[in-house]
C-alpha cells in the first residue's frame, strides 16, 4: 500500500505529504503585451500558516522565436488586486484593489491607475459612497478601458438606502433625510448564491480618469442584473450581459441555463438587446468588427454545449425594434462532429479567452476572422482555432508531452498564450505562434515557465483513459473514465472519485487531490459518467429523470472494468465524492455495500426534502 503506512505514526507521514504538494503553485491567469514578447503570469499558492492562498505575479520577455531571454528574480505578491486591466496602447494600468482599514478592519476598494514608472491615482471607491463592494467574481465581474484610454468601466453593488425603525425617535427640527427608508431594516433580499452571497443588484460604473469622476449607468430595467462588460470599439458605449432577476434568484456559479442578455448600452442611456430571449448567454468578446459570445437554450440541465455566435457591428446600428438573429460560427453538437484534424464534442467551457481574437500580422487591417478558446473535450481541455466566417474548426492542443490539457489564457497579435498540466505534471505556460488560415495544425509550442518537481510516484504515474460502452439499447450507452495510480510494482487500494454537478466533468489536468492520493499509496478512478460535460449535448440530456440510475451504474462498471485492468486491490475500495459525487456515493455504498469499503460524503445531496428550502438551487 505504500511506505508510509508502514511507519510507526503514519499520519505524521500523511501531513508531510500533504505540505509539500501544497507548495506547488498553479497557473491563474496570464496575459500578452500587444507585441507578444512580453509575459505577465498569475500563480496561486496554498499558505497554510496563513490559511489562504497567496497570489504572486512573474514576468517573462521573449525573443522573436518565442524563447525566454529574461525573467523576474522573484515573485511579487498580489493577492489583494481583484481587477487588473492595461489600457490599449499601454500607456496605463489600472488596479482595483481590496484593503483592510486599520481602523475597524472594514474593507476597502481602492482604484489605482499606474504609468510605466509611477503610480499616477489612487482613488478611493469606498469612501466616495456611490456604490457598494466591486464586483470581481467569474459571472460579473470586469474592469475595461474605453479605446482612447480615458475611461474605465467595472460593475460594483448598487447603492441602497439605510433603513431605520418607523419607531425611531428623530430630531425635532432639521429636514428630512432622503438617504433613509423607513421599516425595511428587516427585509430579506436575495442573493446569487454559492460564492455570490454578498452580490444582490449590481451597476455598471464609468469613471473619467482625467476628472476622477464616476456615473452610474442606470438605464437597464430594474430586474436586470449586469455583469462582463467591456467598451465597444467607439467608446461611446458598452456591451455586457444581464441576468434576469424574476421571481428567484437561482444559484449562478456552475449554472449556465440561467435567462440573460446580451446587451450594448451606450453612455448617455439608449438601449439594446442584441440576443434573443430564450437563450442564456456569456462571455460577450468585441473586436474592431462584431461582437460575438457563447449561448444556449435557458433552462435545461445546470450546464450543458453552448455555440458560438456573433453580430457585426452593420447588423447592430441597423437593430431597431426588430430582433436580429446572430450569426451561428460553432453549432450545439449532439455526440461528435468530425473536424480537421480530430472529432470535436461542442462547446463546453464557461467563458471565452479575454483576449481571443487573431490578428494576422501580414493583413494591413486588424483581422478578427480567427477565434481561440479552450473547452473540455470527454477527459481533457483542449484548445481550439475557429475561422469565424466558415466554421472551420483546428485542435491546436499541445500534444508533444503526452495526453493532457491545454488551456489558452491569452492572445495578442498571432501570439497565443496557453497553460498545460496533466495529471502527474503541474501546470506550465507555453507559448506558440499561430501559423496563417489552413496551417494551424502545424503549431509549435514553446515552453516558457520551467515545471515544478513532484515526487517520482506521481511524476512517473500511470495515466489511462478508459472509454466504456454498456452495450445495450440505451439512448447514450458511452462515458468515459481516467485511472491515475503509481507507476510501481504493487497492488493498490482504489480510490472511486464520481464528480460533482452533475454536468461537470474530470480532466486530465494537475490535481492536488489526486497526487496526494498518489502519494500516499492510493491509484484513482475518476469517473465521467453520462451526463458529464464534454461528450456531446445528448450526454448532458440524457441524465435528468436517470440521476440515481444511469450515473450510478456507470460508477459501477467503471469499478469493474478498473479491477479487470489495473493493479487494484478489490478489497480495498474507497468511494470519494461531493455534491453530486457525494450522492452518487451515498448510493453506490448503499446498493453495493459489500463491495465497497469506504466512504467519503463532501457536502452530499441527500436529503432532498431540507434542502429545497434552503438551497440556491432548487431546481437540481
Amino acid at each position: 500500500m505504500g511506505d508510509v503506512w508502514r511507519m510507526g505514526s503514519h499520519m505524521e507521514s500523511v501531513i508531510k505529504a500533504y505540505k509539500t504538494l501544497s507548495k506547488i503553485p498553479s497557473i491563474v491567469g496570464g496575459t500578452l503585451n500587444s507585441n507578444g514578447n512580453r509575459i505577465i503570469s498569475k500563480w496561486s499558492v496554498r499558505n497554510i500558516d496563513k490559511g489562504k492562498n497567496t497570489r504572486y505575479q512573474i514576468e517573462y520577455f521573449l525573443d522573436k522565436n518565442l524563447d525566454v531571454t529574461n525573467e523576474s528574480y522573484f515573485g511579487v505578491d498580489v493577492s489583494n488586486e481583484l481587477l487588473v486591466a492595461y489600457s490599449p496602447n499601454e500607456t496605463y494600468k489600472a488596479v482595483i484593489s481590496e484593503e483592510k482599514d486599520e481602523k475597524d478592519s472594514k474593507k476597502k476598494f481602492f482604484l489605482e491607475i499606474w504609468t510605466m514608472n509611477c503610480l499616477s491615482r489612487s482613488i478611493d471607491l469606498t469612501a466616495l459612497d456611490i456604490h457598494g463592494d466591486v464586483y470581481a467574481d467569474s459571472e460579473f465581474g470586469c474592469l475595461d478601458w474605453s479605446p482612447d484610454e480615458k475611461k474605465i468601466v467595472y460593475v460594483a453593488e448598487k447603492k441602497v438606502k439605510k433603513s431605520e425603525p418607523y419607531i425611531k425617535r428623530k430630531p425635532a427640527a432639521g429636514t428630512p433625510d432622503d438617504k433613509t427608508v423607513p421599516g425595511e431594516e428587516h427585509l430579506y433580499k436575495e442573493d446569487w448564491g454559492e460564492q455570490l452571497t454578498s452580490k444582490i443588484q449590481g451597476v455598471i460604473v464609468v469613471c473619467d480618469v482625467d476628472s476622477e469622476t464616476f456615473t452610474v449607468l442606470d438605464n437597464l430595467p430594474d430586474d436586470w442584473c449586469p455583469g462582463q462588460v467591456r467598451f465597444a470599439p467607439d467608446g461611446k458605449s458598452v456591451v455586457g450581459v444581464a441576468w434576469e432577476t424574476g421571481l428567484r434568484r437561482l444559484g449562478l456559479i456552475y449554472c449556465t441555463n440561467r435567462y440573460s442578455f446580451v446587451f450594448s448600452l451606450t453612455l448617455d442611456g439608449v438601449l439594446k438587446k442584441l440576443s434573443q430571449v430564450t437563450y442564456s448567454v456569456r462571455s460577450p468578446r468585441v473586436s474592431p468588427h462584431r461582437v460575438v459570445w457563447l449561448q444556449r437554450y435557458a433552462g435545461g440541465p445546470h450546464h450543458s454545449c453552448h455555440q458560438l455566435v456573433g453580430l457585426t457591428y452593420q447588423q447592430i446600428e441597423s437593430m431597431k425594434n426588430v430582433e436580429v438573429e446572430p450569426t451561428i460560427i460553432t453549432d450545439l453538437v449532439e455526440t461528435e462532429r468530425k473536424i480537421s484534424n480530430d472529432f470535436f464534442y461542442g462547446i463546453f467551457c464557461q467563458g471565452l479567452p479575454l483576449m481571443c481574437f487573431v490578428k494576422n500580422k501580414q493583413g494591413l487591417k486588424t483581422d478578427d476572422e480567427r477565434i481561440v478558446f479552450s473547452t473540455q473535450q470527454q477527459n481533457e481541455i483542449r484548445s481550439y482555432v475557429v475561422h469565424v466566417e466558415s466554421g472551420n474548426m483546428v485542435d491546436i492542443s499541445h500534444k508533444k508531452d503526452g495526453p493532457g490539457s491545454t488551456t489558452v489564457l491569452c492572445v495578442r497579435s498571432d501570439v497565443v498564450l496557453a497553460t498545460f498540466s496533466n495529471l502527474r505534471t503541474p501546470s506550465q505556460l507555453f507559448v506558440a505562434r499561430l501559423p496563417p488560415t489552413g496551417h494551424e495544425a502545424g503549431i509549435e509550442w514553446v515552453p516558457v515557465s520551467k515545471p515544478h518537481t513532484l515526487p517520482s510516484s506521481i511524476s512517473q504515474g500511470k495515466i489511462q483513459y478508459m472509454h466504456l460502452d454498456h452495450n445495450n439499447d440505451d439512448k447514450v450507452s458511452k462515458f468515459t473514465a481516467m485511472y491515475f495510480g503509481p507507476d510501481q510494482q504493487g497492488i493498490y487500494p482504489l480510490v472511486v472519485w464520481p464528480h460533482g454537478g452533475p454536468h461537470s466533468a474530470f480532466s486530465n489536468t494537475y490535481s492536488l487531490e489526486a497526487a496526494f492520493f498518489n502519494l500516499i499509496g492510493f491509484a484513482t478512478l475518476l469517473i465521467n459518467y453520462r451526463g458529464s460535460a464534454g461528450t456531446g449535448n445528448g450526454s448532458i440530456c440524457y441524465l435528468p429523470s436517470r440521476i440515481g440510475t444511469a450515473d450510478v451504474l456507470d460508477c459501477k462498471l467503471a469499478t469493474d472494468k478498473a479491477i479487470d485492468m489495473f493493479p487494484v486491490n478489490d478489497k480495498k475500495l474507497l468511494l470519494y465524492g461531493g455534491s453530486h459525487g457525494g450522492f452518487l456515493v451515498a448510493h453506490l455504498s448503499g446498493l453495493f455495500y459489500d463491495f465497497y469499503h469506504a466512504a467519503v460524503l463532501r457536502n452530499p445531496v441527500i436529503d432532498l426534502a431540507s434542502m429545497i428550502h434552503t438551497t440556491d438551487i432548487a431546481d437540481w
